[in-house]
């Protein structure tokens, strides 16, 4: 029987058709996987009265989950959301969740609240950015969720409409969130270790569900999503350098457990640099939380920064400041210093600038500074943290006495500003040099 041979327009349409067959299934595939309907419209009429245990509950929970430091602008308007939050895709606003019907989650049921902690999906079913750390807040317990739910439905009702987000393409996308979602998104909910003890269980689901510490603390993948295998290993937040929280912790001086403690409650421990930057929120935040679920993070994170190993080689003429807690003078440059003019400028700009209080050494009625050798902004992997607090300085929340530092953006030019960053570095951390100190401090005066 003579062999036939297929015609090739007929391969080429079987081919064609073959691909169209392909997109067809990805795209009900993909349609399956970011659609999500709406849930109805719950007016508050509808609702039972929540119990004020359970509203003060929440109230000690979203202080717990730093709520009001992204979803508070103006602290008259707390929870209307609006606030900037840059990420390395772009500006995303956060919203309203005061129970304004219009602009805010007036009209949500608890089921739609939920939904939107544990699976990252809004009322209407639009996906909502993992700026929102849903991925922490899966993991919560459905009491917690009921006390948080309680607390935002009995907040005032502000009308405050969220600014668009300014992403870059293709991340301004939503439907993308979805594959984001099937990489890193677990819904599973968080199980206690049967070897830990009651206190240390409660504070690893607290910092992992609901103070989410690993979303800034671990370093995050080029899309965004959490490094799994490198957990509390350092992070960024807000353009600073957030500090290991593991064996890798850059701290020049151990922690002990209470005065971790001590810090997240107020800010500031003995030997230790007062918080700054995007810790400052958490902070006045935890000092509305319930004492001793602050307690149970401390005892939860010191169960890792306590594996620090100490400093191989404090900086020779810190080591008085190190050991015996007195303050240390930090020297003039050496005459064979391989880079001696620019160690020249920047041991000026810190005599002129930082000696009257960093000299002084701390005490806690004092007005003077950490000796700067003691200051763990000085021994981060870069500079950016000690840049933004030379910068900016550390202002108290409006109103109220608290430690503060003034920023010196408007006195030291970059030259000056990269100069006692890399004194600083050499001389009071005795550490390698930063790499590019200039183009980072470029970077830390863009918006």
């Amino acid at each position: 029987m003579p062999h036939v041979t297929r015609p090739r327009s007929s391969k080429r349409r079987n081919a064609w058709l073959a691909l169209l067959a392909l997109l067809l299934v990805l795209a009900l595939a993909a349609w399956a996987i970011m659609h999500h309907p709406e849930i109805d419209r719950e007016p508050a009429a509808q609702r039972q009265a929540f119990e004020p245990v359970i509203v003060e509950r929440g109230a000690r929970l979203a202080a717990v989950g730093t709520c009001a430091a992204c979803h508070t602008v103006d602290l008259a308007r707390p929870f209307a959301g609006g606030l900037p939050l840059a990420t390395p895709f772009g500006t995303i606003y956060s919203t309203n969740i005061t129970p304004d019907a219009r602009t805010g989650i007036g009209d949500w049921s608890e089921a739609a609240f939920t939904r939107a902690l544990r699976e990252g999906v809004s009322r209407d079913g639009h996906l909502l950015y993992p700026a929102f750390p849903y991925d922490h807040y899966t993991r919560m317990t459905q009491d917690d969720i009921r006390a948080l739910y309680a607390y935002f439905m009995t907040r005032p009702a502000l009308a405050s409409p969220a600014p668009q987000n300014d992403l870059r393409f293709p991340f301004g996308l939503r439907p993308l969130v979805a594959f984001w979602n099937i990489l890193y998104l677990e819904r599973k909910p968080w199980m206690p270790d049967p070897k830990q003890g009651v206190e240390w269980n409660r504070g690893a689901y607290l910092a992992d569900a609901l103070a989410h510490c690993a979303a800034c603390h671990s370093p995050r993948t080029r899309l965004g999503g959490p490094d799994q295998r490198r957990f509390l290993d350092g992070g960024e937040a807000e353009g600073w350098y957030v500090p290991a929280l593991n064996a890798n912790s850059p701290s020049p001086l151990p922690w002990t457990r209470d005065h971790l403690a001590e810090y997240l409650r107020t800010g500031i421990a003995p030997d230790h640099a007062a918080a700054g930057g995007p810790m400052q929120a958490v902070v006045e935040n935890l000092r509305l939380a319930d004492p001793a679920d602050v307690d149970a993070i401390a005892t939860y994170v010191y169960s890792y920064l306590r594996h620090v190993p100490a400093q191989a080689s404090p900086a020779p003429m810190a080591a008085q400041a190190l050991q015996a807690g007195e303050p240390a003078h930090l020297p003039q440059p050496r005459a064979d210093d391989p880079d001696l003019a620019r160690m020249r400028t920047g041991y000026a700009v810190y005599a002129n600038a930082c000696a009257r209080c960093h000299d002084l050494g701390r005490a806690e009625t004092s007005g003077a500074a950490l000796p700067l050798q003691k200051a763990v902004a000085l021994y981060d992997p870069d500079p950016r943290s000690l840049i933004h607090i030379v910068r900016d300085g550390i202002a108290p929340p409006d109103g109220e006495p608290a430690r503060w530092m003034p920023g010196f953006a408007g006195i030291l030019d970059d030259g000056q500003t990269a100069a006692l960053m890399a004194y600083l570095r050499r001389y009071g951390a005795d550490k390698p040099a930063w790499d590019n100190i200039e183009d980072s401090v470029r970077k830390a005066k863009q918006p």
